[in-house]
């Protein structure tokens, strides 16, 4: 089976935040002293895109690109003025959507209000608001610098400047929450009526002040109860579960995360951003990261050294790699799309598909393959069926 080129997205990575979060493993760095060289950060991911097109060639020569997403970090430190200068310049250098949806995350401290409709005018159509919670209480055992009353206001801000898609962040199994919390968590956020909530899971990861001092959290059943209980109220208010922590109104879920689930293509610039490549005509599928440090990034605009590795995906770890996108998807994918996006036979996953269908962990019904109920429940260990 030949490789197909799937949709071409662009992730742009905004490395600073006012301040670095206790739970957060991103690739943030908290403000110091000296304000960021913004301008010089938007010279380098135009160097850095330039050398990227160059590098891919005809893998990506020519593509139109259907999304594109400033994430970080805290995007809109980043003035208007900057957004505006960087869309043109991407504009300049590849073809564009005429629906290109352009989204923006935004953290709702009040350093940041009264911008929105500079980023509006300048082509962002999506913003997406680290709110996590709407408990005062919370959000300062979150280390989160705004406050349940500046959220609102700044969600309320955006709609009036003219945002008609606008995504939330919410957390839940938070610090000695309770089920009655993270409930009301989502009404009000539901309240607020964005077109897109993505609702997930508190967890520990390495390296954070919360793996070195762990708050107590609520355990896994009562995390369970949590997620059935907001998922339920979440549909009731009309917002539809299409990925394991993503919900939309009709007609409003992420092209750009989409893109990702499904094993489509994204060029990653930018500190740290990771990006996805399919080169038809090598027959390769290749993975390229940046070097994650602001610091060494910038000395080193559009050279090799800004590069923090990249190759082609192994045959044998395609299968996994697919799986693990795919599956996070309510309504599952296409059984083709496996051989047209990893270029490999369907045979190579027939035993590791069995096996989840004999657990009742996946379907593959009309052709689409998608877990179940309980598949969902298991997701680690069914995408683990799929590791060579």
């Amino acid at each position: 089976m030949s490789l197909i080129a799937p949709p071409l997205s662009l992730y742009v990575h905004m490395p600073w935040c006012v301040k670095k979060c206790p739970y957060c493993d991103f690739n943030s760095h908290g403000l110091r002293n000296e304000p960021p060289p913004y301008d010089g950060y938007i010279d380098a991911l135009f160097a850095d895109l330039d050398a990227d097109l160059r590098d891919f060639g005809t893998a990506v020569h020519g593509r139109t690109v259907h999304s594109i997403f400033f994430g970080g970090g805290t995007p809109s430190l980043f003035a208007p003025e900057l957004i505006d200068r960087f869309l043109d310049g991407v504009r300049a250098r590849l073809p564009l959507a005429s629906d290109a949806e352009i989204t923006l995350e935004t953290n709702p401290g009040t350093v940041e209000h009264g911008r929105f409709d500079g980023y509006l005018a300048a082509g962002v159509n999506r913003l997406s608001f680290g709110i996590q919670s709407f408990d005062d209480a919370k959000l300062r055992r979150l280390g989160r610098i705004h406050s349940a009353g500046e959220a609102e206001a700044a969600v309320k801000s955006a709609q009036d400047a003219g945002y008609a898609n606008i995504n939330l962040d919410l957390m839940y199994a938070l610090p000695e929450q309770s089920l009655d919390g993270a409930l009301a968590d989502v009404a009000r956020a539901v309240a607020l009526q964005p077109t897109h909530i993505s609702h997930y899971q508190l967890t520990l990861e390495p390296n954070t002040a919360f793996a070195a001092n762990p708050p107590p959290l609520p355990d896994d059943d009562h995390a369970w109860a949590m997620q059935e209980a907001c998922e339920q109220q979440l549909g009731d208010a009309g917002y539809r579960q299409y990925e394991v922590s993503a919900y939309a109104q009709n007609d409003r879920r992420c092209v750009h995360n989409l893109n990702y689930w499904r094993f489509g293509d994204y060029l990653g610039i930018g500190a740290g951003a990771h990006g996805k490549i399919t080169d038809v005509a090598a027959g390769e599928v290749i993975r390229r990261w940046k070097t994650r440090h602001p610091k060494a990034y910038l000395t080193a605009p559009g050279g090799v050294e800004r590069i923090g590795g990249s190759g082609p995906v192994a045959a044998e770890e395609l299968p996994f790699e697919y799986m693990l996108n795919a599956l996070r998807l309510i309504d599952g994918v296409p059984m083709a799309d496996f051989a047209e996006r990893t270029g490999l036979p369907a045979v190579r996953i027939a035993h590791a598909l069995d096996r989840a269908r004999a657990q009742g962990w996946l379907t593959d019904e009309a052709g689409r393959l998608h877990t179940t109920t309980l598949g969902q429940r298991f997701l680690n260990d069914v995408i683990s069926g799929f590791l060579d």
